[in-house]
């Protein structure tokens, strides 16, 4: 029912589904990259991957945002969690949590922000050409 309230909500629910199954692809596409490199690829890869999953949890909580304001929105909090590692609670956390050190990282690390731009454009690309391959 294209054109219809209904339609608006199905569409709207098939677009989360998508997210949420491209939130899990990109996690596991980080585990492995961790899993098989070390250094610098697993490093810096995990950066891109981790401003890619943020822009899928923007398109999963908010389904009709452009491929631009979500990555916008993803490269911006990414950016405020790396710049939050100047402060000494993002450290103080990762020593009590996993979780917290995944999410929150533990120590600013310029080059960071670079990555995170390229994980940023490497999702608008994605999310753009799934959107367009939609409308179709």
């Amino acid at each position: 029912m294209p054109g219809t309230r209904d339609g608006a909500v199905v569409d709207r629910t098939r677009i989360r589904l998508v997210a949420a199954a491209a939130a899990v692809v990109v996690v596991a596409a980080g585990l492995g990259l961790r899993a098989v490199t070390t250094g610098s690829v697993a490093k810096y890869g995990g950066d891109a991957l981790y401003t890619v999953l943020l822009l899928t949890l923007v398109v999963l909580v908010a389904p009709r945002t452009t491929p631009l304001r979500a990555a916008g929105g993803a490269l911006a909090v990414s950016c405020v969690v790396e710049f939050l590692q100047l402060s000494p609670v993002p450290a103080e956390l990762s020593q009590r949590s996993t979780l917290a050190r995944l999410v929150l990282g533990s120590t600013f690390n310029p080059p960071d922000l670079f990555w995170y731009s390229v994980g940023a454009a490497a999702g608008w690309l994605v999310h753009s050409a799934v959107r367009s391959l939609r409308s179709r």
